[in-house]
């Protein structure tokens, strides 16, 4: 009996710590594409898996064309430090873009301006 009570209390406390580190939830309809797609197999809202984090991903600025275009185009050079990634050139686009704006809600919204291209000077 002591030792089951101990055990629920310890189950308790690291409950308790654990919600402190709550960590994303990812919303049912995106959690089916990326296991459909096994996104997740490499990548985590929060933690450093394989892959580098989709809140990590989201803090570059990616537009969501250019993550799209990254899934289809990996581009290992943007992320020293991790192994590179598979094209995922099966990833139907309407997915990869539904994928891709949840990545981007992750930054909180922040979105850095679109580049205007540069005014060509009168001569």
């Amino acid at each position: 009996m002591k030792k089951t009570f101990g055990m629920l209390i310890a189950g308790v406390l690291a409950a308790l710590s654990f919600d402190s580190n709550a960590q994303t939830a990812i919303p049912d309809d995106i959690k089916a594409l990326l296991q459909k797609n096994a996104c997740l197999a490499c990548h985590n809202p929060d933690t450093r898996l394989v892959g580098p984090p989709y809140k990590e991903v989201a803090k570059k600025k990616y537009t969501d064309a250019q993550i799209v275009e990254l899934i289809y185009d990996p581009k290992p050079e943007h992320w020293p430090g991790y192994p590179p990634m598979a094209p995922l050139k099966s990833v139907p686009k309407d997915e990869a873009l539904k994928m891709a704006k949840w990545i981007n809600s992750l930054d909180g919204g922040a979105k850095a301006p679109a580049k205007k291209p540069a005014a060509k000077k009168k001569a």
